[in-house]
């Protein structure tokens, strides 16, 4: 009876595996892809794998660790195995710019240490736009849960060695988790690398932690089939207050793992409400293990593990292949889909089910079948033949990976100039704030200045070699008296010190990563410093789309008495291009202070202004860029 209802039960856990496999798949671009999925499978197997020594312990008196990690090594190996030399077979034959660290990769990730490796060797920003992004950083949370499953039997056998009871087992793993989540916010505060928080071990222990802690004070084995309708109905609502705590976080904006409050509490709080709501669904008194048990979910989370492995792969080797992403995003989504879960079915059925399941008997009637030159069973002989030869290739593939000199993209020219671009912001950015604060701000009427442009045009004319790039020497002059501030991200950075020359009196704040949210905050500070002029320039968007109700709280901070310029975006790789500039086209008709620059239709025509990642302008490109921006100012500026 206990098995059956702990089996009925896990329908239902893998269910919320399920919710956690696409929670990753919709947010493909955090670090590795949807970071929110990641508790969800940290809750289950900290749960699942306590809930099962414990009982053990407690009814027999010890655990199987050698059927344990037997069972751990034929689970979790073969189809990572596979993933990796299918991938290094892959990339030997197309894709040999990630060729290199490629061996450091494989190996790490065999010994279940990768996320070490990933905070040492983490890809920076210029490599993960440069089609050089690697189709392996998701599998950090796989080297946490080998760690866990390594260690896991001795902790818990001293657990119940020395705590005796489960009250004192639940407290104790309490408190190590939220020391876990404490460590991280401290970290975090203190300045720390983001890169060391989020695959560390020790920081994102909490979620296994607060998993284990709940199987010992709710283990399977001990829940009752028959509750009575109160308890029934509070469990059913805990479970739907859990669940939608969970939608809530997902889609708040507080949530962006750019923002600080992740890191103070926000994945611990998104941890204890999965919690909870495994433990509403893993109760047989709950009516939400049958609600999350269906034909479909079933089948997507039996096949889970293999999705997991292949999203990522699936999803940058199509992209590096593809360079119209942005205008058929829909098609290229399916088709990823479609791909991920066929290989996640062939390796279910070829890898996961056979190998799951392996002896040394079966092993050996294996190949004693392969190699009988009796019988003609070729479809077992191509099988070998072709898992043969992704082998080879992936071995060769992983062998000459140590002779690959890695390019240093973080001293690529695009980098560099990126860098020296910000140093010089910075200081003039202090010069010019000191300055606004003392000005005076008196409203100049634009037929004077006009006026006045054009005899200086004649007689001082300014950055005349910037003529050819689309501004005339009248549209010149007026962007030397222009006030403003911009706030961007690496595009404008790029080109910041273009965009200064031509307007040598706009505050420019650009940096590599941002998105929209980050403009909250520097709006406010700049106000504060009374360094907000009456033109603004936004160029956001380049990251990751926006929502219109984020945009509608800039333009409210900002209000109705400022020109507001916001630079469309020209990434075709990324899903979001045509979002973010569909959704300006449609707020520039809603404000008429809101004026959309048109880099898309520009750049779009003029491929050859971009660097080999079709995003951030070369040298010659910042300069249709600046003067693009610099013409579009003066002609709807406020002076």
């Amino acid at each position: 009876m206990t098995k059956n209802r702990f089996i009925t039960g896990y329908s239902g856990l893998r269910a919320l595996a399920v919710i956690g496999v696409i929670l990753y798949h919709l947010d493909p671009n955090t670090f590795g892809g949807g970071y929110l999925g990641v508790p969800i499978f940290f809750v289950l197997t900290g749960y699942l794998v306590t809930d099962h020594m414990l009982s053990s312990y407690f009814m027999t008196g010890s655990y199987d660790n050698h059927k344990f990690y037997w069972g751990r090594l034929k689970k979790i190996y073969p189809p990572l195995i596979t993933v990796l030399w299918l991938s290094a077979a892959y990339i030997f034959v197309f894709q040999r710019n990630l060729l290199a660290k490629l061996l450091q990769i494989v190996v790490t990730n065999l010994l279940n240490v990768y996320n070490f490796w990933q905070i040492l060797h983490g890809q920076s920003y210029f490599e993960r736009f440069a089609a050089n992004e690697s189709p392996f950083t998701h599998l950090w949370t796989m080297s946490i849960n080998g760690q866990f499953y390594l260690l896991w039997p001795l902790v818990i056998f001293l657990l119940v060695k020395f705590c005796k009871k489960r009250k004192n087992i639940f407290w104790l793993l309490c408190g190590l988790s939220l020391a876990s989540a404490i460590e991280m916010a401290v970290m975090y505060h203190g300045g720390v690398d983001i890169n060391r928080l989020y695959y560390g071990t020790d920081t994102r222990f909490f979620s296994l932690g607060f998993g284990a802690a709940l199987a010992a004070v709710w283990p399977t084995a001990s829940l009752k089939d028959q509750v009575a309708h109160s308890d029934a109905y509070i469990l059913d609502i805990t479970g739907f207050v859990a669940l939608a705590g969970m939608v809530v976080l997902f889609f708040s904006p507080q949530m962006n793992p750019e923002t600080s409050f992740p890191y103070y509490g926000g994945m611990v709080l998104f941890t204890i409400l999965t919690v909870l709501l495994v433990g509403v669904v893993a109760h047989p008194g709950s009516h939400w293990n049958a609600w999350l048990t269906n034909p479909v979910f079933n089948w997507i989370g039996s096949r889970s593990y293999g999705i997991y492995l292949y999203q990522f792969p699936v999803m940058i080797f199509l992209e590096d292949k593809v360079t119209n992403m942005a205008d058929h995003v829909l098609f290229y989504r399916i088709l990823e889909i479609a791909i991920i879960l066929l290989l996640s079915e062939l390796s279910y059925r070829m890898i996961e089910k056979p190998l799951g399941k392996v002896t040394w008997t079966k092993t050996k009637n294996y190949w004693r079948q392969l190699f009988d030159g009796t019988t003609n069973n070729y479809l077992l002989k191509c099988q070998a033949i072709v898992v043969s030869l992704v082998f080879l290739v992936g071995s060769a593939a992983i062998i000459v990976s140590p002779t690959v000199k890695a390019e240093n993209f973080n001293k690529s020219q695009l980098a560099q100039r990126i860098s020296t671009n910000r140093k010089q912001q910075e200081k003039n950015n202090q010069i010019l704030i000191a300055k606004f604060k003392k000005a005076k701000k008196n409203p100049q009427q634009r037929t004077k200045l006009i006026n006045r442009a054009v005899r200086a045009a004649k007689k001082h004319p300014v950055n005349s070699d910037y003529k050819k790039y689309g501004i005339s020497q009248i549209d010149l002059q007026l962007a030397h008296k222009v006030q403003l501030t911009a706030i961007g991200d690496s595009v404008m950075a790029g080109s910041s010190d273009t965009l200064t020359a031509l307007m040598p009196k706009a505050i420019v704040d650009a940096a590599v990563s941002r998105q929209l949210n980050v403009a909250f905050g520097l709006i406010d500070q700049y106000a504060a410093q009374h360094a907000l002029a009456n033109n603004v320039l936004i160029g956001l968007g380049t990251n990751g789309p926006f929502s219109m109700t984020d945009l509608d709280q800039i333009m409210k901070k900002l209000g109705s008495k400022r020109e507001v310029f916001w630079l469309n975006t020209y990434v075709p790789s990324k899903p979001w291009q045509d979002q973010v500039n569909n959704l300006l086209s449609s707020a520039e008709k809603r404000y008429h202070n809101l004026t959309v620059i048109n880099w898309y239709g520009k750049v779009k025509k003029h491929p050859h202004w971009l660097y080999q990642d079709k995003t951030h302008p070369t040298p010659i490109g910042s300069k249709y860029y600046s003067a693009l921006i610099a013409k579009t100012v003066v002609e709807h500026a406020r002076f």
